[in-house]
């Protein structure tokens, strides 16, 4: 696990572009914008602008001033989630969806331009678990992480780690090697030697109401402190805390019933 620390510049200027295949950004979907800002804002610290409207209602959340992830609002004739989406950095919006298109994987919105901003396309993989693609102009994506309220992993709950490993490295160019784990059935993603996001086969065992999905873990100061957050705020814990290699980690859902992980670093 990795959290890519050092992509803002020190002086706070727009961060260089990610390497394709880069998570780059996240953003979510929900049907109440207000009561969204409101809770991350209370929970992560995240202050909000307007953002590019091509899919409808849709605004950054700012963290010190610096771009952290986006929500925006369902639109009525769209099937999406409500659910945070990773997004991977691309050189050619358009192209990666013909790749996707080309391995199996389906475009279901896109590729469009999001202002002057950059281009995106949403799309899912074999299984329908639900990514994003970036192609940056004037944003790159996520300029801070490492800090509090910012991601720090993408991690793919699936129900066969392999085949779907061998969907995003043929996409995005990874590198595969079996995780460091007592789970046999995980696979971290790399580039350029880097880790860069993991997946989790589960096999035969149900995934609720879900299906395969990814799932989006921010930096916590302290996890128990965060999920009473959460739990004030109207969200709900999913699965209790658990002490891994990388940290304390929480699985919850904000009070729309988007799920995130909340990450407390080693200590």
């Amino acid at each position: 696990m990795t959290d890519a620390r050092g992509n803002a510049r020190p002086n706070g200027g727009t961060p260089a572009r990610h390497t394709p295949g880069t998570p780059c950004w996240v953003s979510l979907m929900v049907h109440g914008l207000d009561a969204t800002e409101e809770f991350y804002g209370e929970l992560f610290g995240w202050e909000f602008r307007p953002g590019p409207q091509q899919l409808g209602p849709y605004v950054r959340a700012l963290l010190d001033g610096r771009e952290v992830a986006g929500i925006g609002v369902l639109p009525p004739d769209r099937d999406l989630p409500v659910a945070w989406t990773p997004y991977f950095a691309s050189d050619d919006a358009d192209l990666t969806a013909d790749v996707v298109r080309s391995c199996g994987g389906t475009v279901g919105v896109g590729p469009l331009d999001a202002a002057d901003t950059g281009r995106l396309a949403i799309g899912s993989d074999p299984s329908g678990a639900v990514f994003g693609v970036w192609q940056a102009a004037a944003s790159p994506g996520t300029a801070v992480t490492g800090v509090p309220g910012t991601p720090a992993w993408n991690e793919l709950t699936t129900f066969e780690a392999a085949g779907a490993a061998k969907f995003y490295t043929t996409v995005f160019g990874y590198d595969e090697e079996p995780a460091d784990s007592a789970d046999p059935d995980r696979v971290t993603l790399r580039l350029d030697g880097r880790p860069v996001a993991g997946v989790h086969g589960v096999g035969r065992a149900p995934l609720r109401d879900r299906g395969p999905h990814w799932t989006t873990y921010f930096t916590v100061t302290d996890t128990d402190d965060a999920v009473g957050r959460v739990l004030r705020l109207g969200g709900r814990v999913l699965a209790p805390s658990q002490d891994g290699d990388h940290g304390r980690v929480t699985l919850v859902a904000d009070p729309e019933g988007a799920r995130l992980a909340l990450l407390q670093g080693p200590r």
